[in-house]
């Protein structure tokens, strides 16, 4: 039982907001603030939507809705009270695209001026693979017409397969073939003993995200591992897929992450109740309990306890439901930070239309930042660099510096290595097939396009690894190869398999 004696009043009592507050996704990551994902479609596929306030208020931002289940019903469900499968995709979309129009701006996603597509994959029956995949393939249909460029994917599949038998997966690689970003979520099962990443997220050319805790501190990302509370790993899913993939690319933020309450529900009622609680004077909380305690969830009996017991008892259940605001909570999951990623990338391509799924997968992986105590199968290439990877994109040299092209190519009993740098000096190909010798596979740069290429005989069956070496002192991993392992100095072997 509560004892009142233990609990003393706050002298800030109307400053309820930052007793529980949540900084802001763009301030949390740096955001490039002259970028908001204008000019920009993304497609989300989710298990449900609603339409938001903070997606059609003031202008609607929402250009078409589809229930892949139930085509011919055309955006009635989108507009209707919304039922619990639509929370997880309202949340998703307004983190990353939300203008913060229920908090007056405050909780606006970083691009929150991007155009949506909400593509409905979810049922009674939950979330089928045949849904997911026809999700895929009606944005693939549908890209030139709504212009998508971008797509969340905040779902999957239950098995680990190889690729190419995942249907799922063979729609996602066409949708990056035909010039899609596609982005989706590793999965949150990296604390159990079955940690992989499953379709679509261990498609080869997709972005996987993972996620990790950064305390809900602001401030550069790059020292925050020497900050007083640095940054720790979150439970996502990591580890090579059945094809030797290793996934998740890089980490965002998984936990600490705005998002709507939905309007309309239970939950959302219950919150405004608290909130009128929590946020009255000292001389009118009790009246205000009296006239909210039902919607509240709360004992009766509250209304007549001395104020201090009625805050804190207050304040404890808007904590326990992650309340952050009357109409907004924090979320965790790699479902949320896939979204920033997303939102990131939105910036991205608002700086720089040019550039293609590969290029933007391999600027976010150079500029991702390693976390020197995480380990390197679950963080990828490291944590997301917001500022610094659309800095790259908005370069001049951008598609230049950063052309990504498929290496190695088997063909006719000959192998040929291929690596775009246009500024590298020298290029060598080292591996455990020449004893990782630096000196002996020399590779020849075209001088018109920057791409470095060397052609040997193929080698023997077997598994191979290898790297190549930049200008006698930078080894990198092949970023045209997506098969890789730690090389046990913090960074990756490129994998080469050669079947009989």
């Amino acid at each position: 039982m509560f004892n009142s004696k233990q609990f003393s009043e706050s002298s800030n009592h109307t400053n309820l907001e930052a007793r529980f507050g949540i900084i802001p996704t763009p301030l949390r990551l740096e955001a490039d603030q002259r970028f908001s994902g204008e000019g920009v479609t993304i497609a989300f596929l989710d298990s449900g939507f609603y339409a938001h306030p903070d997606l059609t208020q003031p202008e609607n931002r929402i250009l078409k809705y589809i229930d892949i289940t139930k085509p011919q019903d055309g955006d009635r469900q989108l507009y209707a009270d919304p039922v619990v499968h639509s929370w997880h995709g309202t949340q998703t979309a307004v983190a990353a695209t939300g203008n913060g129009y229920l908090s007056n701006g405050h909780y606006a996603g970083i691009a929150s001026k991007a155009k949506l597509v909400l593509v409905k994959v979810g049922s009674k029956k939950g979330i089928e693979p045949k849904n997911i995949e026809a999700g895929l393939k009606w944005v693939l249909q549908n890209r030139e017409r709504y212009q998508i460029k971008l797509v969340n994917i905040s779902l999957g599949a239950d098995e680990d397969i190889p690729y190419k038998d995942s249907a799922i997966d063979l729609a996602a690689e066409a949708l990056v073939e035909a010039g899609v970003v596609v982005v989706v979520s590793a999965g949150n099962s990296g604390c159990t003993d079955q940690p992989n990443v499953t379709p679509p997220g261990n498609s080869p050319s997709v972005i996987t995200v993972g996620g990790y805790d950064d305390k809900n501190t602001p401030g550069n990302h790059k020292t925050k591992a020497l900050c007083d509370t640095p940054p720790s790993m979150y439970c996502s899913s990591f580890g090579p897929t059945a094809d030797g993939f290793l996934k998740p690319e890089l980490l965002a933020p998984a936990i600490w992450v705005p998002a709507p309450i939905l309007p309309k529900t239970k939950q959302f009622d219950r919150v405004e109740a608290l909130w009128k609680i929590a946020s009255a004077t000292r001389q009118a909380i009790n009246r205000e309990a009296r006239r909210n305690w039902e919607a509240a969830q709360l004992p009766e009996m509250i209304c007549e306890q001395v104020p201090p017991f009625i805050r804190a008892m207050v304040e404890r259940a808007l904590r326990e439901m992650k309340a952050i605001h009357p109409k907004y909570q924090h979320v965790d999951g790699t479902s949320f930070a896939a979204p920033l990623v997303t939102s990131v990338i939105a910036q991205m391509l608002e700086a720089n239309p040019k550039i293609p799924p590969r290029v933007v997968k391999q600027i976010l992986t150079s500029t991702a930042i390693r976390v020197p105590y995480f380990p390197v199968l679950r963080q990828g290439y490291g944590i997301l660099d917001a500022p610094a990877a659309v800095a790259e994109a908005l370069s001049d040299s951008a598609i230049r510096d950063y052309d990504v092209v498929a290496s190695p190519v088997i063909d006719m009993g000959e192998m040929t290595f291929l690596y775009h740098n246009s500024d590298a000096q020298s290029v060598s190909l080292a591996g455990d097939f020449n004893g990782w010798s630096t000196k002996t596979l020399h590779m020849k740069k075209d001088l018109v396009d920057g791409l470095w290429r060397i052609s040997l005989p193929a080698l023997p069956p077997g598994r191979y690894r290898y790297k190549y070496i930049v200008d006698n002192s930078k080894w990198v991993e092949d970023p045209g190869n997506c098969m890789r392992e730690p090389d046990g100095h913090k960074g990756f072997n490129s994998i080469l398999k050669i079947s009989d």
